[in-house]
């Protein structure tokens, strides 16, 4: 709409999650997260305890074949083809098929689920595990298939674009701000 070009396409990947039975959230005290892969941006399923007591489990990464792709039983026709027609996403398709293929088979076999999770924290089982949420992460995916980490800008003549910030955490954070601030100073000098 503002009339730059970035070279990416914005591929939505659901997250989805279970909640921790409340008998069994002494489990879990505190976060717990996996040593992350460095080829991914995606962190892994790992543990989370809320404020109001709850501890969430998750999530996976599935492509969400929508930008509103909560549920996964609706896929947009229109934003489904856009996808993939992007070059991107079939070298990133080709990269990473296994992973992928092993993170839509977590999502459709909670056992595996179960047992990423057991990795963690051994003593959670099937049972303990409940239904929960699940978020859409708008990833960034570059010509050549590549997923972008965080933090991506796009300057044009009057304004500064973050194109990629999926993550959170990210969104909420300073370190955007101060990145924006030091792009606007930049163009001031």
């Amino acid at each position: 709409m503002a009339g730059c070009q970035t070279d990416l396409e914005i591929i939505p990947f659901r997250g989805e999650y279970y909640q921790i039975k409340p008998e069994r959230r002494y489990l879990v005290r505190n976060p717990i997260y996996p040593v992350p892969d460095p080829r991914f941006p995606f962190l892994g399923v790992h543990f989370t305890r809320h404020v109001d007591g709850s501890v969430g489990a998750g999530p996976n990464a599935v492509l969400a074949f929508r930008r509103e792709g909560y549920t996964g039983t609706e896929p947009d026709l229109v934003e489904t083809v856009q996808m993939l027609r992007w070059p991107g996403f079939w070298k990133m398709a080709r990269r990473y098929w296994k992973k992928g293929a092993a993170e839509q088979y977590r999502s459709w076999v909670k056992p595996a689920f179960t047992r990423a999770l057991q990795r963690m924290v051994p003593e959670i089982a099937e049972g303990d595990l409940i239904p929960g949420g699940s978020g859409v992460r708008a990833q960034a995916v570059d010509r050549n298939g590549n997923l972008l980490d965080d933090f991506y800008f796009v300057r044009s003549r009057r304004m500064i674009h973050t194109c990629n910030v999926p993550s959170p955490a990210a969104t909420a954070s300073l370190e955007i701000g101060r990145e924006v601030v030091d792009l606007l100073a930049s163009r001031l000098d």
